[in-house]
């Protein structure tokens, strides 16, 4: 059995996807187990850089099959959107090489508008979201009554029936809490959705079956996580988390496929630690240092291009997405930003009621009230973006990469030194 996972162990934007992007030639099969389009990977092949969002990294290459399975929510207009840019650049896609989950759930516009009429109603409380429809979707999978999912479209009776209902609901009650809202019109997204499902039809199917199939053919699978493990649903920072299980546990109830089959779990972190949107963030930098690492580290969303809020690594943040997540190794991502700093500081544990403990807390007011505890480690000025052996590291920037490896008690597999391919340690 040879199944690979690769997870973010903190808030997301790890640069998971240059590690799933050098992975994919190593197996048959990518999937995309959770999340929809406010989620994305910047992946440099063949001399381009692609920002990818609903498909999986293994678009880019010809024999490989790329799976969008259960757990994920599709906009389709997001979708074919991308998946036009991806044939204008690459060529033409088969229904061979792309399989979407008839289980998958779909975005609607209404669920956008209603995202953005709640979290504008949080003013200073506001979760931070994409405002793409992701969360009210999902929360319409959780609540059943007025979910579609992606099969549904092949049913245009069926489909039609739903709209009618929810449609009217919807208008209903986002004219009681917007007074400036326009009713969307039933008849109008059953014409635009089923252009939509014209295109998308060859491409559905039953992904749980297709990977069961593929399991038993021996097929080598590559499950590609989206955000991170403290953004999950159930184990991440709540309320300032995505909607769907985003660590290594939503990969079964996002595939289908068991957890035994998966041999290898790598986890991903970068060498500092950065957020998007509300929530405490314990070791943010707010000063010149955290700028500097934003500027040198790029630090703004694929998707959104909002800034993110940077700062020290968290081997409590960390080590609790590892733990989680079940992970074999790790990754280590963007070293050389921190390149020419003086000196640079780990948070190994927190100061929480007085006592230090290396547990995350399970609630965010608790998280807001720790003080992290930093090792501090003596910085390097080399540039080390042509560094292509653990050995060749400078001493301090070895020292660092061992510290991560000690804090979190498990061994790093790769290093990342720059954005391209070639840019990488492998131990």
């Amino acid at each position: 059995m040879s199944a690979t996972a690769v997870v973010g162990l903190q808030w997301g934007d790890e640069a998971k996807g240059k590690i799933v992007d050098l992975l994919t030639s190593e197996h048959d099969i990518v999937v995309r187990y959770q999340g929809g389009n406010n989620a994305g990977h910047t992946v440099k092949f063949d001399g381009e850089t692609y920002k990818l969002s609903l498909m999986p990294a293994g678009i880019l290459r010809d024999h490989i099959v790329s799976v969008v399975a259960t757990g994920v929510v599709i906009n389709p207009k997001a979708f074919l959107t991308e998946l036009d840019g991806i044939v204008t650049r690459r060529g033409p896609v088969s229904p061979e090489r792309l399989r979407i989950s008839d289980r998958a759930h779909v975005i609607f516009p209404y669920h956008l508008a209603e995202e953005a009429v709640l979290e504008n109603s949080r003013k200073t409380e506001a979760i931070g979201t994409t405002m793409r429809g992701i969360g009210t979707c999902y929360r319409e999978k959780a609540g059943r009554a007025h979910a579609i999912r992606v099969g549904d479209l092949l049913y245009p009776d069926l489909l039609k029936r739903r709209l009618d209902e929810i449609v009217a609901y919807k208008n209903q009650m986002l004219a009681a809490l917007d007074p400036n809202f326009q009713p969307f019109n039933a008849d109008a997204i059953f014409a635009e959705y089923s252009a939509y499902t014209e295109r998308l039809k060859p491409y559905i199917c039953d992904t749980t079956a297709l990977l069961h199939h593929a399991i038993a053919a021996k097929k080598r699978l590559l499950f590609e996580g989206a955000q991170g493990s403290l953004l999950d649903l159930d184990h991440g920072t709540f309320p300032y988390v995505t909607s769907s299980s985003s660590s290594g546990c939503g990969i079964h109830s996002g595939s289908g496929v068991p957890e035994r089959t998966i041999s290898r779990m790598i986890g991903i972190v970068k060498a500092y630690t950065t957020r998007v949107g509300g929530g405490p963030f314990p070791t943010e930098l707010t000063c010149e240092i955290g700028q500097h690492i934003r500027d040198v580290g790029h630090e703004y969303g694929t998707v959104t291009g909002r800034p993110r809020r940077c700062g020290w690594f968290d081997a409590v943040v960390a080590g609790y997405g590892a733990r989680i997540s079940g992970v074999d190794c790790l990754s280590v991502m963007l070293l050389d930003v921190l390149s020419g700093l003086d000196e640079l500081k780990i948070c190994e544990a927190y100061e929480l009621d007085g006592e230090r403990t290396t547990d995350f807390p399970s609630h965010v007011e608790k998280l807001a009230q720790v003080k992290p505890i930093f090792r501090t480690l003596p910085g390097w000025k080399t540039d080390i973006t042509k560094v292509r052996k653990l050995a060749d590291l400078p001493p301090n920037a070895r020292r660092y990469v061992d510290t991560i490896a000690e804090l979190l008690q498990t061994r790093v597999e790769i290093v990342s030194v720059g954005p391209d391919r070639e840019q990488t340690i492998l131990s």
